[in-house]
């Protein structure tokens, strides 16, 4: 039953809550299909057994996004996701999920949940930034196919050229040397932040930096705008983060990413972290002329949440 949820299955980067958005009856069909008698309240319990629970609110308007798409064009894209996950991994190449985790201030700040101490973490009474030591942005790499992750602790500021250099430290240190023969790479990603579907230096930056300099193809897939917990990288890294640094002050960036990096599961999920303390300049714009050297070839199915960029070279 696994393999029908794969890819019908969003979750909570916080608690690690899990849902799907196919009905019990519908899962008990396709089962079915596959001559496995089962009824839908046997898949229900077995839904609750594998960490999946009904939904009451339905948390699919992201800030600010007044006019989401509607349901028949998400599904149509979160079909056209699976389908391309498939074909990747059909031809053994890289599949990665991208995002920036929740922003954290660095210092004596309390942090959610509880831990086994001896005596409880003092920690300041209000959360104000300026009695910060700093902000934690930590953007995220989660290999799909490895069960891996790869974290980058930013310091300065979210913009796309710092998410292409955190994808770039991912296959300098971890992607090229797990797939030494792949050509191509399939990164799905949200709508908005340093990723952003709108962002024209989140693509050159993928062109330059990545694509041309390692001659290997980038297909880019977008959830749609409020659909961000469909992301794996929401459920299977960023909530296994969050409990594992529950209930203890990020301190330090030191502190941070020792917890980052020391998160595991008994299903094999492993992290690195690294401290990056570049500094990023928001604003970027790049030009029409820039902009058109790209080789991008928007895809057929929704062109402005589906592309691949092409090496310059090949």
């Amino acid at each position: 039953m696994a393999e029908l949820l794969e890819h019908e299955t969003a979750g909570d980067p916080m608690s690690g809550l899990k849902w799907t958005r196919k009905s019990t009856v519908k899962i008990a069909e396709h089962l079915q299909q596959l001559a496995i008698p089962v009824c839908p309240n046997t898949v229900s319990r077995l839904l609750y057994g594998m960490g999946y629970s009904l939904r009451v609110n339905q948390k699919t308007l992201e800030s600010g996004n007044k006019n989401p798409p509607p349901r028949p064009v998400r599904n149509r894209q979160f079909h056209y996701i699976g389908q391309q996950r498939e074909q990747f991994c059909a031809r053994k190449s890289p599949v990665i999920s991208v995002d920036t985790k929740k922003k954290e201030l660095i210092g004596s700040f309390k942090n959610v949940g509880r831990s086994w101490e001896q005596e409880a973490w003092r920690v300041k009474d209000h959360d104000f930034r300026s009695d910060a030591d700093g902000r934690l942005i930590p953007y995220g790499i989660y290999d799909t196919k490895a069960n891996h992750g790869f974290v980058v602790c930013g310091t300065q500021r979210e913009t796309p050229a710092f998410a292409v250099d955190s994808i770039v430290l991912w296959w300098d240190s971890c992607g090229r040397h797990l797939y030494d023969k792949a050509t191509e790479l399939l990164i799905l990603a949200d709508c908005g932040g340093g990723n952003s579907a709108r962002a024209r230096a989140w693509k050159f930056h993928l062109q330059k930096r990545l694509c041309d300099p390692y001659q290997i193809a980038i297909t880019v897939c977008h959830y749609p705008p409020g659909a961000s917990k469909w992301n794996p990288i929401e459920h299977r890294l960023f909530s296994e983060i969050s409990k594992n640094w529950a209930g203890r002050p990020l301190d330090s960036y030191e502190t941070a990413t020792h917890y980052i990096r020391t998160t595991a599961t008994s299903s094999g999920l492993r992290v690195r972290a690294r401290l990056h303390r570049r500094n990023y300049e928001t604003g970027e714009r790049i030009g029409d002329a820039q902009f058109h050297q790209l080789l991008l070839r928007p895809h057929n199915t929704f062109p402005h949440w589906n592309y691949t960029l092409t090496p310059s070279t090949m």
